[in-house]
């Protein structure tokens, strides 16, 4: 699933490719991705719209539209914004759920091969609504070491599930979920109440290190992820943790354990050097 680098990596190609072009028209193939519209009334919302700004709020792109409201595409698994020029392959082309035809000839895809994505249409008072129920950025200023040990000192559940809960944080996913707490030297089962706060603060240096570090990599791809020009994201090659269980973990050389026991999702982890 895009987090928040993938995600961020898309919202920058787009808003510097696409912002001050106009929607000529919008296509919609697959309206089963559609949340709260239905495909006819997208359409016409959006043919003559001009795009002022994209940018990226939790897991989600956004479209600023010129006419005050918001396109919002969360692409979970498998989707993907792409821009076309007329050189996008057949096989994007293939599973390409919403055409966006752009006034100076291109068209902005929205591919999802799974279409467990979603493409909303929200008014400002809805969109404010719907993302005040979101988390801090970890990226922000306002993401301190002492914001986080706050959020930790009331959790009883496990840290990682805490990083991940995007009421408590916006954009974290297993991915760097995984990494920041190798990173910190945190165990991901441990109870999030335990923390010290000096653990606290190495968290929080671990986690904006590994999602900055991943930004400028354009991103992690395993399969599906493809930035908005249809290209992989490199961190792969930098994961320390993640896709590797069985291997030996590159601080201590023990081998790193793959579970699904702390939270149903996959979680690999050293336990010699996490604690």
């Amino acid at each position: 699933m895009p987090e928040l680098p993938e995600t961020e990596t898309i919202a920058r190609d787009l808003d510097r490719e696409v912002s001050g072009r106009t929607i000529v028209s919008a296509t919609i193939t697959k309206p089963d991705v559609l949340r709260g519209i239905s495909a006819r009334k997208l359409a016409s919302r959006l043919a003559g719209s001009g795009i002022e700004h994209v940018w990226r709020r939790a897991k989600l792109i956004v479209l600023d539209l010129s006419r005050g409201e918001h396109l919002v595409v969360q692409p979970r698994f498998t989707g993907a914004l792409l821009i076309d020029s007329g050189q996008l392959p057949a096989v994007e082309r293939r599973y390409s759920t919403m055409q966006l035809a752009l006034d100076d000839g291109r068209s902005l895809h929205y591919r999802d091969i799974r279409r467990l994505g979603t493409v909303s249409l929200m008014p400002p008072d809805e969109f404010t609504q719907y993302t005040a129920r979101l988390g801090v950025e970890p990226l922000d200023s306002a993401f301190t070491a002492e914001h986080l040990s706050a959020l930790v000192r009331r959790a009883r559940r496990t840290i990682k599930s805490v990083l991940m809960d995007q009421r408590s944080l916006a954009g974290v996913g297993n991915i760097y979920a995984n990494e920041a707490l190798w990173r910190a030297g945190i165990d991901p089962s441990r109870v999030a109440a335990t923390l010290e706060p000096r653990e606290s603060a190495e968290l929080r240096d671990a986690l904006v290190g590994v999602l900055t570090e991943s930004i400028a990599h354009r991103g992690t791809s395993f399969r599906d992820y493809r930035d908005a020009r249809g290209e992989r994201g490199g961190f792969v090659q930098h994961l320390a943790v993640y896709g590797r269980a069985g291997e030996p973990c590159l601080r201590c050389g023990a081998a790193l354990i793959g579970t699904h026991a702390v939270d149903g999702r996959m979680t690999v982890l050293c336990a010699h050097c996490q604690k």
